[in-house]
């Protein structure tokens, strides 16, 4: 595995992990209770392990989860610190980091529409599931209810979200610039 950086790679790297900042902020409040967001934040996750190679994207994403940690407001509504991670909502923070290995994982190495597209439903399905198990336990809800509001209402959006980044990503890749110092 290659251990330095390129320039052109950190600058990238900080960008998009910008991006993924501002994306949190990106959001519709739902009438679900806990104040429940849609956002564009995991279209970003699913954009950032897509184009990026796995060591770049996790470094991105767990970039953004330790600023949110100490302090800095970049998840969702200017939320941060760890009461938030910790909080109903945490899980599905935590499953972003979760998700983008494994979309990176399985993602290969040369851009194949299909297995994109696969592994970014497997990244909305993880995201989903790990987020509703999480706000299950820590709010307290009958399977059912988190099921409902917890799967059930982000799912159809997170599966149209990763769809299109997965096709979205080959134009992205030749927006990118070379990776010359």
């Amino acid at each position: 595995m290659k251990k330095s950086f390129t320039t052109v790679e950190l600058v990238m790297m900080a960008m998009f992990t910008a991006i993924l900042c501002v994306s949190a902020y990106l959001s519709i409040p739902t009438p679900l209770p806990n104040a429940a967001h849609i956002t564009l934040l995991n279209f970003i996750i699913f954009l950032i392990a897509l184009v990026f190679s796995l060591r770049d994207s996790t470094i991105m994403v767990a970039l953004w989860m330790i600023l949110g940690a100490i302090g800095v407001p970049v998840f969702i509504g200017g939320g941060a610190g760890l009461g938030y991670l910790f909080g109903v909502f945490g899980g599905y923070t935590f499953s972003f980091l979760i998700a983008s290995i494994v979309m990176g994982l399985i993602k290969g190495s040369k851009y194949n529409r299909l297995r994109y597209t696969l592994a970014a439903i497997l990244g909305a399905v993880i995201i989903d599931i790990i987020g509703m198990f999480w706000w299950k336990l820590n709010g307290n809800l009958t399977w059912k209810v988190a099921f409902l509001s917890g799967f059930v209402a982000f799912i159809p959006l997170d599966l149209v979200k990763a769809v299109i980044a997965a096709q979205l990503v080959p134009l992205f890749t030749k927006l990118m610039p070379d990776k010359e110092d």
